[in-house]
C-alpha cells in the first residue's frame, strides 16, 4: 500500500486516550481469568465440604459426588468455556458485518448478568446454565476488545497496548486467588462459594457505559463503511486527525478468496491458540489438583472427618497451593507486554512454546510413579514443584499473550474479528477438551504422562508457530494484513 490513511493514528506517541481504551477494553479479560481460577476453587469447596467436612450442600453435593461426579466436575468447568466458542464466532462475525461498536457492550453485560447469577443458583444445573451465559459474553470479548485496541494504537506501542488489553487476565488471577483464599478460610463452604462466584460480575460492570460510548474504530469507519466523517470523528478521541478527502475501501474476499490468501495464516492463529489452552486451562482450571501429587495434599488421607475451622484452614492451604503458579506466571504478562515490541510477537511465542516443552518434559521425567500415581521425585518437591510453577511464566510470557496479539493484526479490517474469533474458538475448543477430560485422565493416565502429553503437544506449537506466523512488529495493520485497497476520487461521505 503506497499511501497511508491512518499515517497520523500510527504516528502518535502513547497518551493517556490510549490508556482510557485499554481500560474499557480489558476488564472483560480481568473476569475471563477470574472465571478460570474461581471454578477451581468452587469445585474444591464444594467437592471438599462433604469430602472432608462431612457438609451437604443441598443441590449440590448429591452431583459431584457419587457414581456420575467426574461428569458432572467435567461438565461444570467446562460449560462457560463451551459457549465461549459460540461467543467468539457469533461476536466476531457481528463486529465485522455490522461493526465494532454496535456490538460493543452487549458482551459486557452478559457476562456480568451471568457471573452474577452465578452466585444466586441454587443447584448445580442453574449454576451450569448461569456459567454458560458468562462464558457467552466472554467469548464475545476476545474478538472485540482486542480489534479495538489495535485498530485505536499507534504503531510503536500496538503489540504493548493489545498485550496490556490481555494482561488484565494476570491481574484478574491474582485477585481470585485473594478471594477464593479469603473466602475459603473465613466463611461456611455454601456461602463461601456464592462470593467467590459472584466477585467476578463487578469489574465487567464498570465498563458497560464506556463501551457503549466508544465511537467507531476509524479502520472500520473508513475502510469498511467508506463513511469519512466517521473516520475522522474516531480519530479525535486519540487528539489527531486524519488527512482523507477520498473514500478508501477495503476489498472484499469471497469465502474461497479468503482461504487462498489467508487459509495457511489461519492455521497458524488458531492451531496456536488451540495447543496453548490445552495446556493452559487444563492445568490451570485444577491446578489443586496437579500439585497435589508433587507438593503433597494439605488434607488428611483417609476418611477422616474435619471440623468446620480445620476444613477451611485445609482448603485455604490447598487453594493457595493450587494459586502459586499463577503467582508465578503473573510476572509473565507483563513482560510480555514490555517486550512485545522489541523482540517481536513470533520470538515471544516460539520460546514461550519451547520453555513450556522443556518444564513438562524435565517435571515428568524426574517423577517416580506406581501406576497413574506419583510416588515421589528424584529431587526434592520443593523444587520439581518451583521448576512445574516456571512454566505458568513462560505460558504468559509466551502464547498466553502472543496467541491473542496476533489475530488482532494480521488479517484485513472486513476480516479481522472473524478471523481473532476464529482463532479464540478454536483455543477455548481445545480448552474445552481438556478441561472436560482432565478429571478422567488424571484418574486413567497419571499426571506423569499428562505432561509428557502437553510437552509434545508444546512443541507442536513451536513448528506452527515458526512455520505459518508472521511478525508484525513495527508494520501499519494494512501492511501487515496485506490490504486490497480501492481509493474513489471526489467521493462525499
Amino acid at each position: 500500500m503506497s499511501n497511508n490513511p491512518f499515517k497520523s493514528i500510527d504516528s502518535l506517541k502513547l497518551s493517556f486516550n490510549h490508556i482510557k481504551i485499554w481500560y474499557t477494553a480489558g476488564m472483560g479479560f480481568f473476569t475471563d481469568a477470574y472465571d478460570l481460577l474461581i471454578i477451581g476453587y468452587i469445585i474444591a469447596t464444594l467437592e471438599g465440604a462433604y469430602k472432608y467436612a462431612g457438609i451437604v450442600i443441598p443441590g449440590f453435593t448429591e452431583y459431584l459426588v457419587g457414581h456420575n461426579a467426574d461428569f458432572w466436575t467435567g461438565l461444570l468447568a467446562s460449560s462457560a468455556i463451551w459457549t465461549a466458542i459460540i461467543g467468539q464466532l457469533l461476536f466476531g462475525y457481528l463486529g465485522d458485518r455490522l461493526g465494532r461498536k454496535s456490538v460493543y457492550g452487549i458482551e459486557a453485560s452478559m457476562l456480568t448478568l451471568g457471573a452474577f447469577l452465578s452466585a444466586l443458583a441454587w443447584n448445580l444445573p442453574a449454576l451450569i446454565a448461569f456459567r454458560m451465559l458468562m462464558g457467552f459474553g466472554i467469548g464475545g470479548d476476545y474478538p472485540i476488545s482486542s480489534t479495538i485496541m489495535s485498530e485505536y494504537a499507534n504503531v510503536k506501542d500496538r503489540g504493548k497496548l493489545v498485550a496490556l488489553v490481555f494482561a488484565n487476565q494476570g491481574i484478574g488471577s491474582i485477585v481470585a486467588a485473594v478471594v477464593g483464599i479469603v473466602s475459603a478460610l473465613t466463611l461456611p463452604p455454601d456461602i463461601a462459594w456464592r462470593v467467590m462466584a459472584g466477585i467476578g460480575a463487578i469489574p465487567a460492570a464498570t465498563v458497560i457505559y464506556l463501551r457503549r460510548k466508544v465511537p467507531e474504530t476509524p479502520r472500520y469507519s473508513l475502510l469498511a463503511k467508506g463513511n469519512i466523517e466517521e473516520a475522522k470523528k474516531a480519530a479525535e478521541l486519540l487528539g489527531t486527525k486524519l488527512n482523507v478527502d477520498k473514500r478508501v475501501i477495503s476489498k472484499k474476499l469471497s469465502i474461497s478468496e479468503f482461504f487462498a490468501k489467508y487459509g495457511l495464516l489461519l492455521i497458524g492463529t488458531a492451531g496456536t491458540w488451540f495447543i496453548l489452552d490445552i495446556a493452559f486451562y487444563g492445568t490451570g482450571t485444577y491446578s489443586s489438583a496437579v500439585l497435589a501429587p508433587i507438593f503433597g495434599s494439605p488434607f488428611p488421607n483417609g476418611h477422616v472427618t474435619l471440623s468446620l475451622a480445620d476444613f477451611q484452614a485445609d482448603l485455604a492451604k490447598d487453594l493457595f497451593l493450587g494459586a502459586i503458579p499463577f503467582l508465578v506466571g503473573f510476572p509473565g504478562y507483563f513482560t510480555a507486554v514490555a517486550l512485545m515490541d522489541k523482540l517481536g510477537r513470533k520470538v515471544i511465542q516460539l520460546q514461550g512454546f519451547i520453555m513450556m516443552a522443556v518444564i513438562y518434559g524435565i517435571v515428568a521425567s524426574i517423577a517416580l510413579t506406581s501406576g497413574t500415581k506419583i510416588t515421589g521425585f528424584v529431587i526434592p518437591p520443593t523444587l520439581a514443584f518451583a521448576i512445574y510453577s516456571l512454566s505458568y511464566f513462560f505460558i504468559d510470557f509466551g502464547p498466553n499473550t502472543t496467541t491473542f496479539v496476533i489475530p488482532s493484526e494480521v488479517y484485513p479490517v472486513r476480516y479481522r474479528t472473524t478471523g481473532h474469533g476464529i482463532s479464540a474458538a478454536s483455543g477455548k475448543l481445545g480448552a474445552a477438551i481438556t478441561t472436560y477430560l482432565f478429571p478422567v485422565l488424571l484418574a486413567s493416565i497419571g499426571i506423569k504422562n499428562i505432561l509428557i502429553m502437553l510437552a509434545i503437544v508444546s512443541i507442536i506449537g513451536a513448528v506452527l508457530t515458526y512455520l505459518f506466523v508472521p511478525e508484525p512488529k513495527h508494520k501499519p495493520l494494512e501492511e501487515v494484513a496485506k490490504e486490497e485497497l480501492e481509493e474513489e476520487q471526489n467521493v462525499q461521505s
